[in-house]
């Protein structure tokens, strides 16, 4: 009898944690969104005003735009380190380009992208590279072309990139606007195409999906040129933002950004799923968090220790939930 309570009640108390883990990841973004927001309120000088949301927007834009292809990558069970090299390979092309033309730039920062994405793509589905080592031999090539085509930072002056950074519909930014419509693209692309059908089930089980005659190599390769385009677009608004090309220190650790704010969004590292309203949520908090560390005068470095004891914190739920 004795035994049977205890049994009871050690399955309850393991019921209660996995419900507990499971709210935590779907939902534990949001909270922590939330507690930052009221500890930001009652904590932070001037953080309801106007200026500072806007300014809070503006900065997690690029964050969400190279998350949002990093969550493609990740939901394919592999993972895009080259991130922040392709915004440095984009902004040398910008403003090598520029003289061309502003939309010719803007196609060539983007085509650069791409490619990275079609050799990291390649590297994965024809030679069977693993996406960690593929994207992590790009992230140094991306860089050193970027630091080649450009050396040293260039002050970018151009009418239509300037509006671009600084111009706004009825009080948002344009930079929010398209990072809010790639991200509603996107939600679309996973939940209502094929393509989105397919790179979740190659996430969930590749030899399954090779079985079931899925097309895997075309769909890998996509996945990565979505996300190299998707860097690029970042990196493209982010020198509007600055109104200068510096290939030295633009994207710099911002695959530890998408990489955090996909994970704690609630997309596990083995693929399968995506959820691309907890990495909006997510690249949000990422933003918030770094705000309030920076506006209490804590050091930058500050940001990354956080940053890593959030992404263990949240694979560390994800796989006690895994378990059961």
């Amino acid at each position: 009898m004795t035994d049977l309570a205890t049994d009871a009640v050690g399955g309850t108390s393991r019921a209660d944690r996995d419900r507990i883990l499971r709210y935590l990841q779907d939902y534990g973004v949001y909270l922590g969104v939330a507690v930052l927001l009221i500890l930001n309120i009652f904590l932070t000088p001037h953080f309801l005003s106007a200026e500072n949301f806007r300014t809070q927007a503006v900065q997690v834009a690029p964050v969400l735009i190279v998350a949002l292809g990093m969550a493609l990558a990740i939901g394919s069970e592999g993972v895009d380190l080259s991130v922040g090299s392709v915004m440095a390979l984009s902004t040398s092309l910008l403003s090598l380009y520029l003289g061309y033309g502003t939309w010719i730039a803007l196609i060539v920062a983007l085509i650069g992208g791409a490619a990275i994405g079609v050799a990291n793509g390649s590297l994965i589905a024809f030679i069977g590279v693993q996406p960690i080592v593929a994207t992590l031999a790009l992230m140094v090539a991306g860089r050193g072309l970027a630091l080649v085509l450009l050396p040293q930072l260039k002050d970018v002056r151009d009418p239509t990139m300037a509006s671009l950074g600084s111009g706004d519909v009825l009080g948002i930014p344009y930079l929010v606007l398209i990072a809010a419509a790639l991200a509603l693209v996107v939600a679309f692309v996973v939940r209502r195409t094929t393509f989105g059908r397919q790179l979740l089930a190659i996430g969930d089980s590749r030899p399954a999906a090779r079985l079931a005659g899925l097309p895997v190599r075309r769909v890998l390769i996509l996945v990565y040129v979505c996300s190299g385009v998707l860097a690029a677009i970042a990196g493209v608004l982010a020198t509007a933002r600055l109104t200068a090309s510096d290939p030295t220190s633009l994207g710099n650790l911002m695959e530890l950004s998408a990489i955090t704010a996909v994970v704690v969004g609630g997309t596990p590292l083995s693929g399968g799923r995506i959820r691309i309203g907890g990495t909006v949520a997510g690249a949000v908090l990422i933003q918030l968090l770094t705000a309030t560390l920076i506006k209490h005068d804590l050091p930058p470095s500050w940001t990354q220790i956080a940053q890593a004891v959030v992404i263990i914190l949240a694979v560390y739920a994800a796989r006690e939930r895994g378990k059961r």
